[in-house]
């Protein structure tokens, strides 16, 4: 059995593409603890510039209630409205031996259709695949929506 796999999931929102995508690939992403306050506390730039492929970023969030940490390097595709992070340090790290995150949002109508691919390299087989993870997304996306669409009307 493959210890490498990926899981992907789908959530449409009435977030234009342009503007999710901004959300993770500009320095908007620290805003995240206030449009999704159960789900993040804090993200942090640690090296390089917002804005920027390469930058070094922290994450603290809560995966199922508990609180996880994670430092990412992102890769920012402005073409593609698709933003990387590819986790190097942190709590998921004891799990798997390679993560990342990828998040892409597509134009649909006035809104978006918003992907996220975890591709991810568990150290065991023991260690189950990271649907917890995939469900922070979802719940995130939906905050996210919920917030950008009260802050429009």
């Amino acid at each position: 059995m493959s210890l490498s796999s990926r899981m992907e999931v789908a959530v449409e929102t009435s977030v234009p593409a342009e503007k999710f995508h901004d959300i993770f690939s500009t320095s908007t992403i620290t805003q995240l603890s206030s449009m999704s306050p159960a789900k993040v506390q804090a993200v942090h730039l640690l090296k390089g510039e917002w804005e920027k492929p390469g930058c070094t970023v922290s994450w603290n969030f809560y995966i199922d209630g508990a609180p996880t940490v994670a430092k990412v390097v992102e890769d920012i595709d402005n073409t593609k409205l698709s933003t990387t992070f590819n986790v190097i340090e942190g709590d998921l790290m004891g799990a798997y031996k390679s993560f990342k995150a990828v998040v892409q949002a597509t134009p649909k109508g006035h809104g978006s259709v918003v992907r996220w691919t975890m591709i991810y390299e568990k150290l065991s087989e023991n260690i189950p695949a990271p649907t917890a993870f995939v469900d922070f997304a979802v719940d995130l996306t939906k905050d996210i929506n919920a917030h950008v669409t009260q802050a429009q009307a």
